[in-house]
């Protein structure tokens, strides 16, 4: 209105609102400032919005967001679930060595109380959530790695020292640990430095606070039983006394969903009108899908493939496409991230000019094709042999099956077969 001013004492209430509520939203991963004016907690006067406000776009609901918890599953399952070997290069391939010390560690259990799959799974949600994941190397007196206990990211803190070296520091049960790199598996996300990856929730801090202001106002939209507010009109002029009566009766009475549609007894002239809100209007849902979106294009997963449907155009002519697609663009550099620091941080100067290597094998992800399978059997019959199909397979060799054959063809109708040089052994 022009010309209208608060009084000062309004004014000053004013401000102070707007103080605390900058102070209550402001909190978020890796801030120091995440927590409310105490005080207002203790006398009161902090809102149920305002509190719910603070809460929901707080630390730790990230996770919460239920396309990014199924975004961070998605990855953190199908990796984990991928065999991971320990290879050496045998006559130009590289075989697994099950003899290393390492190779039971990383495809059976890494440590005492977690299987392979726990660990990875772990270790995979730390680096798509912080950015960062941690594992304490145990070793024996003769430097042989007997166990890799994961630490979460959050409570690891990364130093260099004069030196140039590293230093890992955390604390457990108020006592504080520290160790070198020799003694630290450190998994680094993308961006970020030496010192440690970019954290995702960090970096698309702003993409993911809408999403979360979203969910808040759907969830309060839903708490209010999914009917929009109205005012209550009269064209008699009310006293202080008597707003403050309508407003607390409206407040206790009428607000929420448990009270839903609880009839109202208005008298002396009060009348009821409802705010038309439709969330279509309000686009709320519009909001909601475009928010999963962008959470998809932020973990690099395809809508479809966490359960979102609804507009979403699969590309690629067949599911064996789309895995392609993933494992190519997507999921191989994940996994060669973690093959390059387990490979530098596990593996000896020895090992590595023995021509051992630490690898997933992908053909785990791809098992579930069959047909896309067969047709890459059937394309590798020049170069490989039946009983490496088979081993792939999971299955038993067979007697004659490590013999190469190639197919014939382009040769005169009249010629016999028994004319035809048979192929020389090629292993």
């Amino acid at each position: 209105m022009t010309g209208y001013m608060l009084s000062a004492r309004a004014a000053e209430q004013e401000r102070r609102w707007a103080t605390e509520r900058k102070e209550i939203v402001s909190g978020w991963v890796g801030d120091t400032v995440a927590t409310a004016n105490r005080n207002d907690f203790e006398i009161n006067r902090v809102s149920v919005a305002q509190f719910r406000d603070g809460q929901s776009l707080g630390d730790g609901n990230v996770e919460g967001l239920a396309t990014a918890g199924a975004c961070v599953a998605f990855w953190a399952g199908n990796i984990a679930g991928l065999p991971l070997h320990v290879l050496r290069e045998v006559d130009g391939v590289d075989v697994a060595f099950p003899e290393h010390p390492l190779y039971w560690l990383l495809h059976d259990s890494p440590n005492y109380d977690q299987s392979a799959f726990d660990f990875w799974e772990f270790i995979v949600e730390s680096l798509e959530w912080r950015g960062n994941a941690y594992a304490r190397i145990s070793k024996r007196g003769d430097g042989t790695i007997t166990s890799l206990l994961p630490l979460h990211p959050d409570i690891v803190r990364v130093t260099r020292l004069p030196t140039g070296q590293l230093q890992y520091q955390w604390t457990i049960d108020s006592r504080t640990i520290t160790v070198g790199v020799e003694e630290m598996l450190h998994i680094r996300g993308r961006g970020g430095d030496a010192l440690g990856g970019a954290s995702t929730i960090g970096t698309y801090r702003r993409a993911l606070r809408q999403a979360l202001a979203t969910e808040a106002s759907a969830d309060a939209l839903f708490a209010n039983g999914v009917r929009s507010s109205g005012v209550l009109k009269t064209d008699k002029p009310l006293t202080g006394e008597q707003r403050g009566v309508l407003e607390q009766l409206l407040g206790d009475k009428f607000v929420g969903a448990a009270n839903a549609g609880r009839p109202m007894l208005l008298d002396n002239g009060l009348t009821w009108e409802k705010i038309a809100i439709d969330p279509v209007d309000a686009e709320l849902v519009t909001s909601r899908q475009l928010g999963m979106t962008i959470i998809c294009q932020i973990f690099e997963v395809d809508p479809h493939l966490v359960g979102i449907t609804a507009g979403n155009t699969k590309l690629g002519s067949s599911i064996s496409d789309q895995t392609l697609s993933l494992v190519k663009f997507k999921m191989h550099k994940r996994l060669k991230r973690i093959e390059s620091a387990l490979g530098k941080q596990l593996l000896t100067r020895a090992d590595r000019q023995r021509g051992l290597k630490i690898r997933f094998n992908i053909e785990g992800f791809l098992r579930a094709d069959s047909e896309g399978r067969a047709r890459y059997y059937n394309l590798m019959k020049p170069f490989m042999t039946v009983n490496q199909v088979r081993a792939m397979e999971g299955w038993a060799p067979v007697a004659g099956g490590d013999q190469i054959y190639r197919q014939m063809q382009d040769e005169p109708l009249g010629k016999s077969p028994t004319d035809i040089t048979p192929p020389e052994n090629e292993e």
